[in-house]
């Protein structure tokens, strides 16, 4: 019997969802389980496998509809649904797809059976006949495919590394590396140039300067995150500060400790907790950095939900590490660890993307000195993270003697709401977190 496909909820606040890819096309087999179509919600973005094992028959919904949840978007039949072959299609199927000359797909229906049973309509599907035509259906974003076009690579031809076969931004850049593209056809030959008059009438406008561009639609995630940036600016006062704190107890003790701390634990030693533990520890000190504006009250937060932006390919998620206060170190790791990896495999849900009482955000991660990050709402602060370099500092000593020194400095930023956070408290907590890192004594079990 065809199974339907339907969309899901996935939250109880969540009333409809956006189709954004179709991963599968209508004839091909799929395994129960299999990533069947992506979607977009308010809360997050997540991969949908196919309910049950048999041959996608009909798409109802097209990629780019939104439709409310349990609405049926596909039609999967049972797996002894075989597609058909062309002798034993129908004659008048037959006709049909020969006349046509091109390589489109044929509809055949099967006879009903003598029980009076009826068979689910088989879709025959011929191979696509352009190369770029079937390099777009290669599992890949719209970054990733504009990259291919401007180094003219066949996405066919570059292995990917993602969920199910998908082209990342990671395996185009490096097959670009590996494979210089060739350059592009040379364009055809111009005819010669007319020599412009000497003088030419004022009246006679310039020809208009066309310049090469591309229009691309934003992404429903990209949407949410513009209104989401705008709605931010337009609610809080934003105010930002920026500490330079001395990482170089933090990093001799991560050098010295990470490939035990892995064979120990399993788990890669990374910054990260080491900035949580220190932001934990200095919203304890100032809790209205932990709190949110509601109405003309402020909501001060028992636990401390901290979120960590992850970047992906297509956009920005903050996973949530819930009561992170009662997590140690490892704890700490093993969350973030996790969070991130299942964030970029879209396997979170929306309840893991909701409830951050305060967000830390990394843009450190690509060389970045630091960053004036803005608050995700309802928060009312949130702390950056920038890069970890070796500068010379003058260090002076408990007799006052001054020396240069080579230490690892980091700039950390606190972007918070002025309408609560004064200038000074905003301080204060920088410099907490700033001396709980510089005398770091924790034990990273």
């Amino acid at each position: 019997m065809p199974t339907d496909v339907i969309m899901p909820q996935m939250g109880e606040s969540i009333v409809e969802g956006t189709i954004t890819k179709w991963l599968k096309k209508p004839g091909e087999i799929i395994q129960r389980d299999e990533p069947l179509f992506e979607i977009s919600t308010d809360k997050v973005d997540a991969e949908i496998p196919a309910p049950a094992a048999g041959i996608l028959r009909e798409i109802k919904v097209p990629e780019g509809s939104t439709v409310q949840v349990n609405t049926v978007v596909g039609v999967i039949d049972d797996a002894g649904a075989a597609v058909a072959s062309p002798a034993a299609a129908p004659p008048d199927a037959v006709a049909s797809a020969s006349g046509a000359g091109k390589a489109e797909a044929a509809e055949a229906k099967f006879p009903s059976s003598p029980a009076g049973t009826k068979v689910p309509e088989t879709v025959l599907e011929f191979p696509q006949g352009a190369e770029g035509e079937a390099a777009e259906h290669v599992r890949s974003s719209p970054l990733v495919r504009k990259l291919a076009r401007e180094n003219h690579v066949d996405l066919r031809k570059v292995p990917g590394s993602g969920l199910g076969g998908r082209v990342t931004k990671d395996d185009i850049l490096r097959f670009i590396e590996q494979h210089p593209a060739g350059a592009p056809p040379a364009p055809p030959a111009a005819p010669p140039a007319v020599q412009a008059p000497l003088y030419q009438s004022s009246a006679t406008a310039p020809a208009p300067l066309t310049i090469p561009s591309e229009i691309v639609a934003m992404s429903p995630m990209r949407k949410k995150i513009a209104g989401r940036m705008v709605e931010s600016k337009r609610t809080s006062a934003h105010v930002h500060s920026v500490y330079e704190v001395d990482l170089t107890r933090v990093v001799k003790l991560r050098e010295r400790v990470k490939d035990d701390f892995e064979r120990r634990t399993g788990s890669k030693l990374t910054f990260m907790p080491f900035f949580c533990r220190a932001a934990i520890h200095a919203l304890r000190s100032f809790p209205i950095v932990n709190s949110s504006v509601e109405g003309e009250n402020i909501h001060y937060h028992r636990n401390v939900n901290l979120g960590i932006a992850v970047a992906l390919d297509w956009g920005l998620i903050v996973p949530v590490v819930k009561s992170a206060e009662e997590k140690n170190f490892l704890g700490l790791q093993r969350a973030i660890t996790d969070l991130a990896e299942r964030a970029r495999a879209k396997k979170l849900t929306p309840d893991e993307v909701a409830g951050g009482t305060f967000t830390i955000t990394n843009p450190g991660n690509y060389g970045q000195m630091f960053g004036l990050p803005i608050i995700l709402q309802p928060q009312v602060a949130i702390m950056g993270i920038g890069n970890i370099k070796k500068q010379p500092v003058v260090i002076t000593d408990a007799a006052g003697m001054d020396s240069i020194a080579i230490r690892s400095l980091c700039h950390i930023s606190l972007g918070y709401d002025h309408r609560i956070i004064d200038g000074a408290v905003g301080d204060q907590f920088l410099r907490e977190v700033s001396n709980y890192l510089q005398n770091w004594n924790e034990d990273l079990g």
